[in-house]
């Protein structure tokens, strides 16, 4: 771990958090991840020997706790790593209003899809299975293609065609429903431009815009707003 040599609080406060990937770490356990598997989920482009040595880093520091539960580690934030919620908020709402471009490698469909399925509010979708399509136009292959499957309380996300009656298709970019999912635009502009465009029943193209829903710091960052 590095050290500033200095007493300053905020100069022992990054000792132990300005390590790459670290505040990613604290934002996943606070976001709900607990199995290592669920951090890799979050962290898609972290390897798996670093996120182990973070984790240990973290525990040696107090932050993190690990316990085993049915065989399999657990990982959890302490008293002193939940106290770091406010920090987290405060960095995403000023990565929002400051940093707001958006580069071809920020984009990543697994993990858009990973963050929308733990977020969603399912009391807002109906009861029987619900399956929505999506293609992106800036993305090649068969990676373009997303099923995106809601069926009483369970959420699935599948990137091959799961056979199943799809409910409405979405043509989009991975851009703008990332944006979109960021708050960066809001459904009305995107539709008005032409950049998003739903397939379907009236009642379920009217409805797929609160059955997303937006990451909880564009929510948060609209109220702080009003």
């Amino acid at each position: 771990m590095t050290t500033y040599g200095q007493f300053c609080p905020v100069a022992k406060a990054m000792e132990v958090l300005d390590e790459r990937w670290t505040m990613l770490i604290v934002r996943e356990l606070l976001s709900g991840s607990s199995r290592f598997n669920e951090l890799r989920r979050g962290l898609p482009r972290m390897s798996p020997a670093l996120l182990t040595t973070r984790l240990r880093s973290l525990e040696r520091v107090g932050l993190v706790r690990r316990s085993t539960i049915g065989g399999h580690a657990s990982y959890e934030l302490t008293e002193s790593g939940l106290e770091l919620r406010d920090v987290v908020q405060t960095l995403g709402l000023w990565g929002l209003r400051w940093i707001g471009e958006l580069g071809e490698k920020d984009l990543d469909p697994h993990l858009l899809f990973f963050d929308i399925s733990r977020t969603i509010s399912l009391d807002d979708w109906p009861r029987s299975r619900t399956v929505l399509e999506f293609h992106f136009s800036d993305v090649a292959g068969p990676a373009a293609r997303w099923w995106f499957i809601v069926s009483a309380d369970e959420v699935d996300v599948c990137d091959y065609d799961p056979g199943f009656e799809v409910a409405a298709t979405m043509l989009t970019s991975l851009l703008t429903l990332t944006r979109l999912w960021r708050g960066d635009i809001v459904w009305s502009r995107a539709a008005g431009a032409g950049d998003i465009s739903v397939i379907g029943p009236e009642h379920v193209r009217r409805s797929v815009p609160q059955w997303l829903g937006q990451m909880s710091l564009a929510q948060l960052s609209q109220t702080r707003d009003d």
